[in-house]
């Protein structure tokens, strides 16, 4: 996928310009360049990743920490989180997913794009389709949840966002 199908996976999810998000498990910044395209440079975008050479390709551009998000990460009050191909590599999604949603204001937004399928294989382990992924946010307090869009794709037969408000 180029820059553009990026945007047009998480643009429909992003609301406001502006604000404070964070990128859990943004590797190299590929959907963090997204979300910084969207929210203008007005925004405060945090990228996490666990893997420091990945963040390099966007250090200077925005805040970078070097952390696994399934862990503490001190981040509160945010208007958005986006979760891109990361959460599969999380067995258990429940406590993180309920972490994430700690760190939102009310009626912020969790962005997540994942592979339509509930099985995966060992490059993408736990992935999860849409509807599991609504009774899981619900489960963890969000609420609206909504399925943003859905694309074909050659790893798992598809790939949807949606978005999950705190």
């Amino acid at each position: 996928m180029n820059h553009a199908d990026l945007v047009a996976l998480i643009e429909q999810g992003v609301g406001e310009r502006g604000g404070r998000w964070a990128d859990l498990g943004a590797g190299e910044g590929a959907f963090t360049l997204a979300l910084a395209d969207l929210l203008g440079p007005e925004a405060h975008i945090t990228a996490i990743d666990k893997d420091a050479r990945a963040l390099q390709s966007i250090e200077g551009r925005f805040e970078i920490r070097v952390a696994d998000f399934t862990g503490p990460l001190d981040l509160q009050d945010l208007d958005g989180v986006v979760m891109a191909n990361s959460l599969h590599y999380v067995r258990d999604k429940q406590p993180v997913l309920e972490a994430v949603h700690r760190m939102l204001r009310p009626g912020g937004r969790l962005i997540i794009v994942e592979y339509g399928a509930d099985r995966g294989n060992p490059w993408v382990p736990y992935p999860f389709t849409y509807a599991r992924w609504e009774t899981m946010a619900a489960r963890a307090g969000f609420k609206g949840t909504r399925l943003l869009k859905t694309v074909p794709s050659r790893w798992l037969g598809s790939m949807y966002s949606a978005v999950s408000e705190a």
